[in-house]
């Protein structure tokens, strides 16, 4: 067996290990478990941290305060320092629009060892506590939520016995360049974090931070945000907190909330997926050679083998390749066809995968050139602090 036979041997059985032993990561069926309407509805605040964030709120804070939810609910927006009227907007819509009551207060600059946005949660979740409501909702701003949204969280936390309820919303499709990467970012964090193994009692914990409902008494349990307040992906972060203190945590995809925010262009999309690439990785460079070396061998070799298996006659390195790019592209269409695109973007994913490979190394350029941080006009001195958009 020649040298490129090998690779693409083993790029194929780790296909096929993928495939079949990795939580069927690849399905998209994890909607919202079984659910049952509560005789007496939950209270329940809902926490918006906020940075600039103008643009977006016109086509998402209408949805959260136009909510169908029978219970006591409340919106809090936590402003930022933001420099573009986000505040006075919110106010503005608050005015336009009836429906659930808004309070909107700024929490001032974050402390050192603080993300600004798990800052600004922690002022909405103090607020909140005067409340004293059963339930929080942390989202994002850019998160537009159909009107039964709410309900449709609380009913699933309840019957099902969860402290954490997430839902990965779905991201904008529309530029070119979002139909290649977008679809992939939700497919690769789904490859790490298999969602039916969230809902077990096992290790594995995510969430995605566009949608998080958590109980509040799990939050004090898990000492939220406090204990993760330098954290750079906080969602995740809040999970593994959660479980942790012994509490449930379920993640699954949104069919009731949608990002609104665009990322047009591709350095828009590279900044998205860098600013915590290497965080991933926990800053480790022998981590980071391994991931380079794993993507490689997962995701470049299949079509690297099919061209230079034709190009030097060696069948069955063009076999073998063809074989692992097949499952490959067959376990992305269930999250293409999820994304509604046409399914011959399905074998563009080495591509696409090629990509994320060049934004996680200068993901660790980066940080090893100590820039800092900078997000929405703050930088942070700390290189490896690096909140999620919010």
């Amino acid at each position: 067996m020649t040298p490129v036979t090998v690779v693409s041997a083993l790029s194929l059985a780790a296909w096929l290990w993928l495939l079949f032993a990795r939580g069927f990561f690849w399905r998209t069926d994890v909607g919202l478990p079984a659910r049952e309407e509560p005789g007496v509805w939950p209270s329940v605040c809902v926490v918006v941290p906020a940075r600039d964030e103008a643009v977006v709120l016109p086509a998402s804070l209408p949805s959260l305060l136009a909510q169908d939810y029978p219970g006591r609910a409340e919106v809090f927006l936590i402003d930022d320092g933001s420099t573009d009227g986000t505040g006075e907007l919110a106010c503005e819509l608050a005015r336009r629009h009836e429906g659930l009551p808004l309070t909107v207060a700024s929490p001032g600059e974050p402390p050192a060892g603080w993300t600004g946005k798990l800052w600004a949660v922690r002022h909405g979740i103090t607020l909140a506590r005067a409340r004293e409501p059963e339930y929080l909702l942390l989202t994002d701003a850019d998160i537009a939520h159909a009107p039964d949204s709410l309900r449709a969280l609380v009913a699933a936390a309840g019957t099902g016995g969860f402290d954490v309820v997430s839902q990965m919303a779905r991201l904008r499709v529309a530029s070119g360049w979002e139909r290649l990467v977008v679809p992939a970012f939700v497919y690769f964090f789904a490859q790490l974090y298999p969602f039916r193994w969230i809902g077990r009692r096992g290790r594995t914990a995510a969430a995605a931070g566009g949608c998080v409902l958590l109980r509040t008494g799990a939050a004090e349990r898990a000492r939220i945000p406090d204990a993760i307040r330098h954290a750079v992906i906080d969602d995740v972060a809040l999970a593994r907190a959660v479980k942790g203190s012994g509490g449930r945590v379920w993640l699954g995809l949104a069919e009731r909330a949608d990002s609104v925010r665009p990322y047009p262009r591709l350095r828009d999309l590279w900044r998205m997926v860098a600013r915590s690439a290497y965080a991933q990785l926990r800053h480790n460079p022998l981590v980071l050679a391994g991931t380079v070396a794993g993507l490689a061998l997962v995701y470049l070799v299949p079509p690297l083998a099919v061209v230079v298996g034709a190009v030097r006659g060696e069948t069955a390195a063009a076999v073998l390749g063809g074989a692992a790019w097949l499952v490959m592209a067959g376990t992305y269409a269930p999250m293409v066809r999820h994304y509604r695109q046409p399914l011959w973007l399905a074998p563009l994913l080495p591509f696409t995968a090629f990509l994320y490979l060049l934004m996680t190394v200068d993901s660790a350029v980066q940080h090893y050139r100590g820039r800092g941080a900078a997000w929405k006009g703050r930088t942070y001195a700390r290189p490896d602090v690096v909140p999620d958009e919010g």
